[in-house]
Protein backbone atom coordinates (compact mmCIF):
# COMPACT_ATOMS: atom_id res chain seq x y z
CA UNK A 1 0.00 0.00 0.00
CA UNK A 2 1.58 3.58 -1.14
CA UNK A 3 1.40 6.83 1.46
CA UNK A 4 -1.05 8.08 -1.25
CA UNK A 5 -3.75 5.07 -1.10
CA UNK A 6 -2.99 5.69 3.02
CA UNK A 7 -4.00 9.55 3.33
CA UNK A 8 -6.72 9.37 0.59
CA UNK A 9 -9.99 8.11 2.28
CA UNK A 10 -12.90 6.66 0.28
CA UNK A 11 -16.01 7.64 0.46
CA UNK A 12 -17.98 7.36 4.17
CA UNK A 13 -20.15 4.57 5.03
CA UNK A 14 -23.37 6.43 4.44
CA UNK A 15 -25.63 3.89 5.46
CA UNK A 16 -23.88 3.71 9.02
CA UNK A 17 -24.53 7.18 8.92
CA UNK A 18 -28.18 7.02 8.42
CA UNK A 19 -28.50 4.72 11.01
CA UNK A 20 -25.98 6.81 13.33
CA UNK A 21 -28.29 10.28 13.04
CA UNK A 22 -31.28 10.93 14.78
CA UNK A 23 -33.15 11.79 11.50
CA UNK A 24 -33.36 11.73 7.98
CA UNK A 25 -32.91 15.56 7.40
CA UNK A 26 -29.51 15.13 9.51
CA UNK A 27 -28.34 12.66 7.64
CA UNK A 28 -28.69 14.75 4.22
CA UNK A 29 -27.11 17.31 5.30
CA UNK A 30 -24.23 14.95 6.71
CA UNK A 31 -24.10 14.39 2.90
CA UNK A 32 -24.03 17.40 1.71
CA UNK A 33 -21.12 18.50 3.60
CA UNK A 34 -19.49 15.96 2.63
CA UNK A 35 -19.63 15.97 -0.75
CA UNK A 36 -18.74 19.88 -0.45
CA UNK A 37 -15.22 18.39 1.39
CA UNK A 38 -14.45 16.70 -1.51
CA UNK A 39 -14.85 19.48 -3.60
CA UNK A 40 -12.07 21.89 -3.58
CA UNK A 41 -13.52 24.33 -5.86
CA UNK A 42 -17.26 24.71 -4.97
CA UNK A 43 -18.83 26.41 -2.82
CA UNK A 44 -22.54 24.95 -2.24
CA UNK A 45 -23.65 21.73 -2.22
CA UNK A 46 -27.72 20.84 -2.48
CA UNK A 47 -29.50 17.21 -2.19
CA UNK A 48 -33.02 17.39 -3.74
CA UNK A 49 -35.56 15.23 -3.46
CA UNK A 50 -38.43 15.19 -5.70
CA UNK A 51 -42.37 13.31 -4.37
CA UNK A 52 -45.04 13.35 -6.15
CA UNK A 53 -43.38 15.54 -8.98
CA UNK A 54 -42.54 18.66 -6.52
CA UNK A 55 -39.11 18.87 -6.06
CA UNK A 56 -37.46 20.40 -2.83
CA UNK A 57 -34.12 21.45 -1.36
CA UNK A 58 -33.93 19.12 2.10
CA UNK A 59 -30.40 19.55 2.80
CA UNK A 60 -27.50 22.12 1.28
CA UNK A 61 -23.84 22.98 2.76
CA UNK A 62 -22.31 25.92 1.68
CA UNK A 63 -23.86 29.05 0.36
CA UNK A 64 -24.90 28.98 -3.58
CA UNK A 65 -26.93 25.53 -3.38
CA UNK A 66 -30.80 26.91 -2.23
CA UNK A 67 -31.19 30.18 -4.97
CA UNK A 68 -29.51 28.42 -8.22
CA UNK A 69 -31.75 24.89 -6.73
CA UNK A 70 -35.11 26.91 -6.51
CA UNK A 71 -34.19 28.88 -9.71
CA UNK A 72 -34.45 25.28 -11.57
CA UNK A 73 -37.65 24.53 -9.88
CA UNK A 74 -39.54 27.86 -10.99
CA UNK A 75 -38.98 27.03 -14.26
CA UNK A 76 -39.34 23.10 -13.87
CA UNK A 77 -35.93 22.76 -15.61
CA UNK A 78 -32.42 22.63 -14.90
CA UNK A 79 -29.11 20.46 -14.76
CA UNK A 80 -30.51 19.21 -11.37
CA UNK A 81 -34.25 18.46 -12.45
CA UNK A 82 -32.43 16.73 -15.43
CA UNK A 83 -30.21 14.60 -13.44
CA UNK A 84 -32.90 13.86 -10.98
CA UNK A 85 -35.62 12.59 -13.64
CA UNK A 86 -33.43 11.35 -16.04
CA UNK A 87 -31.40 9.46 -14.08
CA UNK A 88 -27.59 10.45 -15.77
CA UNK A 89 -24.92 12.39 -14.73
CA UNK A 90 -25.13 16.25 -15.81
CA UNK A 91 -21.57 18.37 -16.22
CA UNK A 92 -21.74 22.06 -16.79
CA UNK A 93 -18.26 23.21 -17.56
CA UNK A 94 -19.05 27.15 -18.32
CA UNK A 95 -22.35 28.47 -17.54
CA UNK A 96 -21.79 31.43 -20.39
CA UNK A 97 -21.42 29.10 -23.39
CA UNK A 98 -24.32 27.26 -21.62
CA UNK A 99 -27.57 27.45 -23.89
CA UNK A 100 -29.81 24.22 -22.21
CA UNK A 101 -32.65 25.02 -19.86
CA UNK A 102 -33.55 28.26 -20.91
CA UNK A 103 -32.22 31.37 -18.69
CA UNK A 104 -31.39 29.36 -16.14
CA UNK A 105 -27.73 29.60 -16.87
CA UNK A 106 -27.71 33.04 -17.42
CA UNK A 107 -29.64 33.14 -13.80
CA UNK A 108 -26.15 30.84 -12.99
CA UNK A 109 -23.59 33.43 -13.84
CA UNK A 110 -25.60 36.90 -12.27
CA UNK A 111 -25.16 34.86 -9.32
CA UNK A 112 -21.55 34.03 -9.02
CA UNK A 113 -21.70 30.26 -10.58
CA UNK A 114 -19.89 29.42 -13.50
CA UNK A 115 -20.02 25.76 -13.46
CA UNK A 116 -22.08 22.78 -11.61
CA UNK A 117 -22.40 18.73 -11.43
CA UNK A 118 -25.92 17.07 -10.81
CA UNK A 119 -25.52 13.42 -9.72
CA UNK A 120 -28.36 11.45 -9.68
CA UNK A 121 -29.59 9.96 -6.22
CA UNK A 122 -32.05 7.24 -5.80
CA UNK A 123 -33.12 7.63 -9.90
CA UNK A 124 -36.57 6.38 -11.25
CA UNK A 125 -37.63 5.32 -7.67
CA UNK A 126 -40.47 6.81 -5.08
CA UNK A 127 -37.93 9.60 -3.58
CA UNK A 128 -35.89 10.51 -6.74
CA UNK A 129 -32.63 13.19 -6.09
CA UNK A 130 -29.94 14.41 -7.35
CA UNK A 131 -27.04 15.17 -5.52
CA UNK A 132 -25.50 19.49 -7.09
CA UNK A 133 -22.54 21.06 -6.68
CA UNK A 134 -22.24 24.49 -7.71
CA UNK A 135 -18.57 26.66 -8.17
CA UNK A 136 -17.59 30.03 -9.01
CA UNK A 137 -14.75 28.75 -11.41
CA UNK A 138 -15.22 26.99 -15.17
CA UNK A 139 -14.40 23.45 -15.22
CA UNK A 140 -14.72 23.55 -11.52
CA UNK A 141 -15.06 20.12 -11.04
CA UNK A 142 -12.08 19.19 -13.30
CA UNK A 143 -9.74 18.35 -10.11
CA UNK A 144 -12.18 17.17 -8.41
CA UNK A 145 -12.69 13.63 -6.99
CA UNK A 146 -15.35 12.34 -9.67
CA UNK A 147 -15.16 8.96 -8.64
CA UNK A 148 -15.62 9.47 -5.42
CA UNK A 149 -18.22 11.94 -5.59
CA UNK A 150 -19.73 9.29 -8.31
CA UNK A 151 -19.47 6.97 -5.13
CA UNK A 152 -21.06 9.13 -2.71
CA UNK A 153 -23.83 9.20 -4.81
CA UNK A 154 -24.26 5.76 -5.60
CA UNK A 155 -24.04 4.88 -1.80
CA UNK A 156 -26.84 7.88 -1.08
CA UNK A 157 -29.26 6.25 -3.10
CA UNK A 158 -28.74 3.12 -1.11
CA UNK A 159 -29.17 4.87 2.33
CA UNK A 160 -32.22 7.11 1.05
CA UNK A 161 -34.21 4.31 -0.17
CA UNK A 162 -33.29 2.65 3.19
CA UNK A 163 -34.52 5.79 4.95
CA UNK A 164 -37.94 5.84 2.94
CA UNK A 165 -38.52 2.12 3.97
CA UNK A 166 -37.34 3.27 7.87
CA UNK A 167 -39.90 6.07 7.80
CA UNK A 168 -42.64 3.77 5.81
CA UNK A 169 -42.54 1.27 8.36
CA UNK A 170 -42.43 3.78 11.12
CA UNK A 171 -45.92 5.11 9.43
CA UNK A 172 -47.12 1.14 9.78
CA UNK A 173 -45.88 0.91 13.55
CA UNK A 174 -47.96 4.48 14.06
CA UNK A 175 -50.79 3.21 12.10
CA UNK A 176 -50.80 -0.52 14.06
CA UNK A 177 -50.51 1.02 17.56
CA UNK A 178 -53.46 3.14 16.77
CA UNK A 179 -55.50 0.42 15.51
CA UNK A 180 -54.72 -1.74 18.71
CA UNK A 181 -55.82 0.84 21.01
CA UNK A 182 -58.88 1.33 19.25
CA UNK A 183 -59.30 -2.51 19.26
CA UNK A 184 -58.79 -2.64 23.13
CA UNK A 185 -61.64 0.41 23.57
CA UNK A 186 -64.26 -1.64 21.56
CA UNK A 187 -63.58 -4.98 23.32
CA UNK A 188 -64.27 -2.85 26.66
CA UNK A 189 -67.19 -1.39 25.43
CA UNK A 190 -68.33 -4.75 24.23
CA UNK A 191 -67.53 -6.68 27.29
CA UNK A 192 -69.86 -3.74 29.06
CA UNK A 193 -72.64 -4.54 27.19
CA UNK A 194 -71.85 -8.08 26.99
CA UNK A 195 -72.71 -8.08 30.51
CA UNK A 196 -75.82 -5.79 30.68
CA UNK A 197 -77.70 -7.31 27.97
CA UNK A 198 -76.76 -10.85 28.40
CA UNK A 199 -75.39 -11.34 24.94
CA UNK A 200 -72.49 -12.90 22.62
CA UNK A 201 -69.89 -10.97 21.92
CA UNK A 202 -70.76 -10.47 18.19
CA UNK A 203 -74.32 -9.32 19.18
CA UNK A 204 -72.52 -6.18 21.56
CA UNK A 205 -70.22 -5.25 18.56
CA UNK A 206 -73.43 -5.25 16.18
CA UNK A 207 -75.54 -3.25 18.67
CA UNK A 208 -72.62 -0.86 19.38
CA UNK A 209 -71.98 -0.93 15.39
CA UNK A 210 -76.01 -0.30 14.69
CA UNK A 211 -75.76 2.52 17.40
CA UNK A 212 -72.65 4.27 15.80
CA UNK A 213 -74.16 4.84 12.70
CA UNK A 214 -77.67 5.75 14.33
CA UNK A 215 -75.71 8.42 16.17
CA UNK A 216 -73.23 9.39 13.24
CA UNK A 217 -70.37 8.84 15.54
CA UNK A 218 -67.27 6.65 15.63
CA UNK A 219 -67.21 3.65 16.68
CA UNK A 220 -64.11 4.19 18.92
CA UNK A 221 -65.57 7.34 20.05
CA UNK A 222 -68.82 5.85 20.74
CA UNK A 223 -67.26 2.86 22.33
CA UNK A 224 -65.04 5.35 25.01
CA UNK A 225 -67.97 7.43 25.70
CA UNK A 226 -69.34 4.34 27.26
CA UNK A 227 -66.11 2.95 28.75
CA UNK A 228 -66.02 6.56 30.74
CA UNK A 229 -69.57 6.86 31.71
CA UNK A 230 -69.76 3.27 33.15
CA UNK A 231 -66.30 3.25 34.98
CA UNK A 232 -66.06 7.12 35.77
CA UNK A 233 -62.65 6.93 34.04
CA UNK A 234 -61.08 6.89 30.32
CA UNK A 235 -60.79 3.93 28.92
CA UNK A 236 -57.32 2.12 28.94
CA UNK A 237 -55.48 1.71 25.49
CA UNK A 238 -54.08 -1.50 25.77
CA UNK A 239 -50.59 -2.67 25.62
CA UNK A 240 -49.55 -1.40 21.89
CA UNK A 241 -47.21 -3.28 20.17
CA UNK A 242 -44.19 -3.76 22.16
CA UNK A 243 -40.29 -4.29 20.35
CA UNK A 244 -38.55 -7.63 20.04
CA UNK A 245 -36.41 -8.37 23.17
Amino acid sequence: MTDDEVLTPGPPDLVSLLLDTDTLDDFLRALAQTALRMSPTADGCGVTLERRNRPLTVASAGISAPPLDEAQYGQDDGPCLEALREGHEVSVSDMREEDRWNGYPAFAVSSGTRSSLSLPVAAHSDTAGALNLYSPKENGFADADLSGLRALAAQATGAVELAQRLADTRTFTADMEAALQSRAVIDQAAGIVMNQRRCSSEEALRTLRTASQHRNVKLRDLCAQLVRSVSGTPPSSGPGLRPRP
